[in-house]
């Protein structure tokens, strides 16, 4: 079973920046030393920083920190402010001229509720100092402007956000914090659709619409991101995989997932100081993390103006207005 409490690896903190006037934010992970990290990107729409570093074929084996972020492309720039907290703190990799932070990011498109402005790098600086061991959930950080269920328009659409799911293998904590933001519709456990396209008072799925004919030019700009976070003893190649394997549990939680206008990115932070945890059973429990994450994204988000949660749709509460 997947905690109800989320705990994450000794040594992580995360810090949100929040601005419900442009509706848009983002979200930091600020590891511990010497973790080793990876990832996996899938879909037509991605928005990435420094995704190269962290493929098992670069050399250097981790990062200093991660930047989860709204604002799409826009938003990549954000990440500056990361590499100046980092630096400011003498936090980097050694090179001749001096300590040089790594920070790979990732954006979600979410120009659409509010005022079209993305985070900029002082928005990161400021997530950074507010960093800390626990993790806030819900319309927060990288998750205050998202939204679920794309294809009948804005009208249709349920409020996506921030969540975070963990499971403990032995010693080893392995947990991940999502930011949903799908093309389509996020699906609980049960096969159920928990967040996605409304209609005539209930949910749509995505693949009935689209064989009903309802086609149209489909919205580019949707985005599942997720970071597994734990502190098995991973190589790099090993982060990889279990990054690779986290990405089905994307599938799970997302219908349809890493379309032509997703952008998903499944990340892989690892500390290595629960050495017992064995790679293979971080990688299958990963996906049920990951999945578990995505699902509590929108069980935690809140109404925006103009969008409502899934708490409000199952209750019958309207948005708020403004």
């Amino acid at each position: 079973m997947i905690a109800p409490t989320v705990e994450l690896p000794d040594g992580f903190r995360v810090g949100h920046h929040t601005d419900r006037e442009r509706w848009t934010g983002c979200t930091v992970i600020l590891p511990p030393p010497d973790t080793v990290a990876s990832c996996e990107v899938r879909g037509g729409g991605p928005g990435t920083r420094e995704s190269d570093l962290l493929s098992p074929a670069a050399t250097t084996p981790g990062v200093h920190g991660l930047l989860l972020t709204g604002g799409s492309a826009f938003g990549l720039s954000a990440a500056a402010g990361v590499v100046r907290w980092l630096a400011e703190r003498q936090i980097g990799s050694e090179t001749p001229a001096g300590l040089v932070p790594l920070v790979p990011a990732a954006v979600v498109y979410d120009l659409y509720l509010g005022r079209p402005e993305p985070p900029g790098a002082d928005d990161a600086y400021a997530a950074c100092d507010a960093a800390a061991p626990g993790v806030e959930r819900g319309t927060v950080g990288a998750g205050t402007g998202c939204t679920v269920g794309k294809l009948l328009g804005p009208d249709a659409w349920t409020k996506g956000g921030v969540g975070a799911a963990s499971r403990r293998l032995g010693d080893a904590v392995i947990a991940a914090i999502a930011v949903a933001n799908p093309f389509g519709e996020v699906v609980a456990a049960d096969g159920s659709v928990a967040a996605g396209a409304w209609r005539d008072g209930g949910y749509e799925r995505t693949s009935d619409l689209l064989a009903e004919g309802i086609a149209g030019p489909p919205p580019r700009e949707s985005t599942t991101l997720v970071a597994v976070l734990t502190d098995a003893a991973l190589t790099k190649t090993q982060a990889w995989l279990v990054a690779r394997a986290a990405s089905g549990g994307v599938s799970r939680a997302v219908q349809p997932s890493a379309t032509a206008v997703d952008g998903d990115v499944v990340y892989v932070m690892a500390t290595r100081r629960a050495p017992g945890a064995e790679a293979f059973a971080v990688s299958a429990l990963a996906a049920d993390v990951a999945a578990a994450a995505i699902r509590d994204a929108v069980a935690q988000a809140t109404d925006a103006p103009g969008c409502p949660s899934a708490l409000s749709r199952a209750g019958g509460a309207p948005p708020p207005s403004g």
